[in-house]
């Protein structure tokens, strides 16, 4: 990591260094001070007697103390030295003052960063202005085509086709809930650009938990998406009619390519789909999660997908709209308007399940819990003689999802009043009432989109679960402060779309492994709590950070997608 000294260290260094302040018995402008030194002192010292020699020279200068010539041209030339000072002194106190209340640029791991020179007032409500605006988003600027930008990072690259023509067609299933979908999606656009391949308009495939037959146009502006990408990528809303048998698509292995692995090159794709693509027309790639890494594809790519991803997939009219209405329900809750809260609540009984961490709860609970698991996994499962020790594990990690309790307890630790007005996206919290009941006494205005919203403002978003999903994840990219509780694509796009807007809303992140310590330590008293959770997620707030290895490109889209302003850039590299 290459660390820049801060500009206020040097400043710190120079009052440090500036010159010890002179006796005043030997200051040279207080002459009559000078006069008795000299009387009450005949051996001088070097300094005395060079100051001599300036006073002589002084005192026989042609003109006298007496002659008015002298008064005259004196009173000018004080006059004069006076305003120069003044003048200086006024520009290097402004040059001081705007210097501090600036930020800089610093280097962290290669990547320059926004870094406040003195710290603001902590706000509630938002990050450091300083620290927040030095990067803007970039993912709109197309950088010229495939053969230009792209295909030199491949080898066999000469076996693309040119830009106006196609490989072939390539068609994904988009499975999981709405967010992992929308990842496919992004994904999807990707893998056809980096094969020059014509993409047909994915289908959202109904998921196991989810249960929904969603399509792509019931969700997102189709037209909105083909035409914003026609630069980029050719995408066809269906098969292409001279393809009879469709369903060999969804079926035939002849059609599929299988054995894509996670997070695969974008080399992988040319040595070994691209052949397929050419010999067949069409092929259709399954499984397609997290099927293209990051830190392995060109810089264009990984662009494109954040283009995709902020700008191309617009959500329905009629789902904005809506979630407006939330929005600004939650601004006015209070009679005049309040900032809000967007609290990702994420302990469903499916996800206390799958975690195998152990919660506080009757003994009764525990062993319903323990049934459901061995019913659910019961790989994982086995006896279940094992769970106890993955369980202290997994929480000492910060692997577990937080409690309702303990949610609430970090939120007044970091300071939020008991008045503050918070939007629950969740799921049926598992436990009911009695779990949530810690979290609510804290925090009683706590409401979620059904509390807000008649059932006949929600009936038309009933018809798709992925509808009422994507109404959460609007009123959560609004809020004003937006907390994750546990992991997943929901929170992870949330604080990347925060992020691309700006870094100045905050975004926390709780650090769930120290916590567990905190939570667990008898001994700490409620003062030594809040400062470690008010030190330890100082930082943790949706700042400005270096997106590789830390990240993915979904939570973090900085490195690749967003570019440092031009001229904090200049004032850098001057600074340099």
């Amino acid at each position: 990591m290459v660390e820049l000294r801060h500009p206020s260290s040097s400043l710190g260094s120079r009052v440090a260094s500036s010159p010890m302040k002179r006796d005043e018995d030997t200051s040279p402008l207080i002459h009559d001070h000078f006069s008795q030194h000299v009387e009450d002192h005949p051996r001088h010292s070097s300094r005395d007697r060079e100051r001599s020699f300036w006073w002589q020279t002084y005192s026989f200068s042609p003109f006298s103390k007496d002659d008015p010539r002298f008064s005259q041209r004196g009173s000018r030339i004080s006059l004069f030295l006076f305003l120069f000072v003044a003048i200086a002194g006024f520009i290097s106190i402004f040059s001081i003052l705007h210097r501090l209340n600036s930020p800089y640029l610093c280097k962290k791991d290669g990547i320059v960063l926004h870094c406040p020179r003195v710290k603001e007032k902590p706000s509630l409500w938002e990050n450091p202005f300083a620290a927040t605006t030095s990067w803007k988003p970039c993912a709109e600027r197309r950088e010229g085509g495939i053969s230009a930008k792209v295909s030199h990072y491949f080898e066999h690259s000469a076996d693309l086709p040119p830009e106006n023509e196609t490989s072939g067609y390539l068609f994904i299933h988009a499975e999981g809930g709405l967010n992992q979908q929308r990842i496919a999606i992004c994904n999807a656009v990707a893998v056809a650009k980096i094969m020059n391949a014509t993409l047909i308009l994915p289908v959202l495939k109904q998921d196991q938990i989810w249960k929904d037959q969603t399509k792509f146009e019931d969700i997102f502006d189709v037209d909105h998406f083909i035409n914003y990408l026609k630069d980029d990528v050719r995408i066809v809303r269906d098969i292409p009619e001279w393809f009879t048998d469709k369903s060999e698509l969804f079926t035939s292995i002849r059609r599929t390519v299988k054995n894509i692995p996670k997070y695969a090159p974008a080399q992988f794709y040319i040595d070994n789909v691209l052949p397929r693509i050419k010999e067949k027309k069409i092929m259709s790639l399954k499984p397609f999660v997290d099927r293209l890494g990051y830190d392995n594809v060109p810089p264009e790519i990984n662009r494109l997908r954040c283009r995709v991803n902020y700008h191309a997939l617009k959500f329905l009219p009629e789902i904005e709209q809506m979630s407006d209405l939330l929005v600004s329900r939650m601004r006015n809750r209070t009679g005049s308007p309040n900032p809000y809260m967007a609290l990702h609540l994420r302990f469903e009984k499916g996800m206390v399940g799958l975690s195998f961490c152990d919660f506080v709860g009757t003994r009764e609970e525990k062993v319903r819990m323990a049934e459901y698991r061995q019913k659910e996994w019961p790989r994982r499962y086995k006896n279940g003689t094992h769970l106890w020790q993955l369980a202290l594990q997994k929480r000492k990690e910060g692997r577990c999802p937080l409690e309702p309790g303990e949610v609430a307890v970090i939120l007044r630790a970091m300071g939020y009043p008991k008045e503050t007005q918070i939007y629950v996206a969740s799921g049926q919290v598992y436990g009911g009432q009695n779990r949530m009941a810690p979290l609510r006494n804290m925090f009683p205005n706590l409401v979620t989109k059904e509390e807000l919203a008649s059932k006949e403002e929600l009936a038309a978003f009933r018809k798709h679960v992925t509808s009422l999903a994507a109404l959460d994840f609007l009123v959560c990219l609004k809020s004003d402060v937006f907390v994750m509780t546990h992991g997943g694509n929901f929170a992870k796009l949330i604080i990347g779309a925060r992020r691309y807007v700006g870094h100045l809303q905050k975004s926390i992140k709780p650090d769930k492994g120290l916590m567990s310590k905190s939570f667990g330590d008898p001994y700490m008293g409620w003062a030594n709590f809040v400062e470690d959770v008010v030190i330890t997620h100082q930082t943790r707030t949706g700042l400005p950070e270096e997106t590789f290895p830390n990240y993915d490109l979904w939570e973090n889209p900085l490195t690749p997608c967003m570019i440092i302003t031009e001229t904090k850039l200049q004032l850098y590299l001057h600074s340099e």
